[in-house]
């Protein structure tokens, strides 16, 4: 999945793509590197971020989403959290939708509903003005999982069907670095909740706490992360560098392929 920001304000590319041609040249750019999803957002979330009005959001998200309709054979999803965004990006030719909210604000989730597209579950805790200002945790990996379990059950007690649910322990939204590795080492048990898992780390802030290094340094250790989160379990995985991710996650594949092959082949011997 590729983070395609059309925010003038996001903490990793600073609005480069706010414009909605800048947009698309970058969403072509990751087709081409073998993207499967590209992920339109209109609203920053990234910490003390402020909220925007939802024909702001609109004004953002139609414009580059029916380009990319109109130009791509690829998966669109929406990274929003209003219901009027839901149904106009429906109507535009989403194919997603990817609530930071976990479809909790007033009306959300029946416009999910009535979109009848997979939603993305994910947990925050607090709201991204507020979110990383002291964020505690008895137990965060039980206290995450309760958060998407209820959320997970409201969404299919509304008519979301289970095969249309992604869920996302929400790295970086209300965590402290310990927190978030934590999550990190939890991920085989929380894809035992039965449904795709969607992780975003790619340049986040944990990742500069570990290496030191400045948003616009940290494609290393990005790759890294999202080679871990791949082998725990996560199949989603939500990244600013299509390209690099995408061969890093090749190479891992062709290797557990040629694994599986030689073990399948030592079990019959």
């Amino acid at each position: 999945m590729g983070v395609l920001n059309v925010t003038p304000d996001s903490f990793s590319d600073g609005g480069r793509f706010h414009a909605p041609d800048q947009a698309l040249d970058q969403a072509a750019q990751m087709v081409a590197a073998g993207v499967d999803i590209v992920d339109i957002g209109g609203e920053s979330t990234r910490p003390g971020a402020a909220p925007v009005s939802e024909q702001q959001e609109l004004d953002r998200v139609l414009p580059v989403l029916e380009g990319l309709r109109q130009r791509f054979d690829v998966w669109i999803s929406v990274d929003t959290s209003s219901p009027a965004v839901m149904r106009a990006a429906a109507t535009a030719g989403a194919d997603m939708l990817n609530d930071v909210r976990a479809l909790s604000r007033e009306g959300a989730l029946a416009a999910a509903v009535d979109t009848g597209l997979p939603v993305c579950l994910m947990h925050m805790q607090g709201e991204p003005a507020n979110m990383q200002s002291d964020p505690r945790y008895d137990d965060v990996v039980n206290q995450v999982v309760g958060y998407l379990t209820e959320r997970r059950d409201a969404a299919l007690a509304a008519g979301i069907p289970a095969g249309r649910i992604v869920l996302d322990p929400g790295f970086g939204f209300g965590k402290t670095l310990e927190h978030n590795l934590a999550l990190v080492r939890a991920l085989p048990g929380l894809a035992e909740l039965g449904h795709p898992l969607l992780v975003g780390l790619s340049r986040k802030s944990m990742l500069g706490r570990i290496t030191g290094r400045p948003v616009d340094q940290r494609l290393g250790a990005s790759v890294a992360a999202a080679l871990l989160c791949a082998q725990r379990g996560a199949q989603i995985i939500r990244v600013h560098d299509v390209a690099e991710t995408v061969d890093a996650l090749a190479v891992w594949q062709a290797v557990m392929r040629i694994g599986s092959v030689s073990e399948s082949r030592e079990s019959v011997k």
